[in-house]
């Protein structure tokens, strides 16, 4: 679990391309922890953090200080630059690093910040690196996951009840613990409360602080703390700027700075081949999903969370440009998720927490795409399997279905 081998998998994708790999997640995911253990493939690794006074002296004495490495062998060196990007020249410092070194050394730059959108400014790293994240554990990685992305599709409402209470158990331990491994692998709902407490304080009041303009961080903390009561339903960003009594444009510029160091991230509609489809909304999730006190939401957050770390990992490995939406229209019908690849509907998906037929909007929607669709509940005995018209309808426990998502 802890070695998460499905990213380890990604990495070493992306390294027989690229010298250059960028490694990019939420603050205490484990990106130290997966460098580290990447290194240990490497006889000749040198590891350097940012935020470790002696190793920025040493980087910004000499910028090339990695090239006096003592070595094993005559094998390529391994180079770790952790939270780089605090650096405000780091862009061009990791161009020129490339361009003088991209031959001889293996690069792993991680942070915590997003390292393909921080800073405008610099040279532009453009074609010098390949990008993967790391996220908090779902219940696609810690089930295993081990379909093919093709399999998956050719039959994406394939299931079984195999391993039903330990999957059950994970599921659980996820909606209560959350998924990021310090309080998960504690299993201690103690645990939990303590470290969330701080979490959010320390990376508003610390990295959003100390990597931008903003200096009063006391409205924008208030935003995050109203965003779980928003959770499940399109945002409204005048309603939330009447609330703080700011801007329209300072809270769109505070909810970007929360998807830049990751603490929520956010989908956009899906209006092709939808009649009087909803335009330009938003929906907002959470990473830290048990911060989510109504049920319903909360469960519609986990699935999120499992459908954004598929999506994502899809992507780096070069699988396709899949994105992932909601729907809604005019009439108030709304599916939660839609899985697409370079713009054409796959795959539906409903989320309810206690439903044994398919619900109408699914359906209705469904018909007008003409794509497979599974609506989850929270939990269940066992699967059923529908009808509409020609297309399949699956409703089955989320945590069986979610941990079939190929890694």
């Amino acid at each position: 679990m802890e070695n998460r081998p499905a990213y380890l998998k990604i990495w070493e994708t992306l390294a027989a391309e690229k010298s250059m790999v960028f490694l990019a997640g939420p603050r205490q995911v484990g990106k130290t922890t997966l460098a580290k253990i990447i290194a240990e493939g490497f006889s000749n690794s040198l590891y350097c953090n940012w935020d470790i006074p002696e190793h920025r002296t040493r980087l910004l004495e000499n910028p090339a200080f990695f090239t006096s490495l003592p070595r094993r062998d005559s094998s390529r060196p391994f180079i770790i630059f952790d939270e780089i990007h605090k650096y405000r020249d780091w862009k061009n410092y990791l161009k020129g690093v490339y361009d003088q070194f991209s031959e001889e050394y293996q690069f792993l730059i991680t942070g915590s910040g997003r390292l393909d959108l921080y800073q405008k400014g610099g040279d532009s790293l453009a074609g010098r690196y390949l990008l993967f994240h790391l996220w908090p554990f779902t219940a696609g990685e810690l089930g295993g996951g081990n379909r093919s992305l093709q399999d998956f599709f050719r039959d994406p409402l394939a299931i079984s009840m195999d391993q039903a209470e330990s999957l059950s158990a994970t599921w659980q331990g996820l909606e209560t613990l959350s998924g990021f491994p310090e309080p998960f692998l504690s299993g201690r709902a103690a645990t939990y409360r303590r470290w969330s407490t701080g979490y959010s304080q320390r990376l508003i009041r610390e990295d959003v602080r100390d990597l931008t303009e903003i200096r009063s961080v006391t409205n924008m903390e208030t935003l995050y703390y109203l965003l779980p009561a928003k959770v499940g339903s399109p945002l409204s960003v005048p309603s939330l700027a009447n609330d703080l009594k700011v801007t329209y444009n300072t809270v769109q510029n505070w909810l970007a700075l929360f998807e830049r160091f990751f603490l929520t991230f956010s989908l956009p509609t899906w209006t092709e081949r939808i009649a009087r489809a909803i335009h330009k909304e938003r929906k907002v999730y959470l990473f830290d999903t048990p911060r989510i006190t109504d049920p319903a939401a909360r469960f519609e957050n986990m699935v999120a969370i499992e459908l954004w770390r598929a999506v994502t990992c899809w992507n780096a490995m070069g699988a396709g440009d899949f994105t992932l939406h909601f729907i809604r229209n005019k009439e108030q019908q709304e599916v939660d998720f839609l899985i697409a690849k370079e713009r054409k509907p796959l795959l539906l998906i409903e989320c309810k927490l206690a439903a044994d037929q398919p619900s109408k909007a699914l359906l209705v929607i469904q018909r007008a795409l003409q794509v497979p669709a599974v609506q989850l509940v929270r939990s269940a005995p066992g699967y059923r399997t529908y009808r509409n018209g020609d297309l399949p309808v699956l409703v089955a426990p989320a945590g069986q279905w979610c941990a079939r998502l190929p890694t």
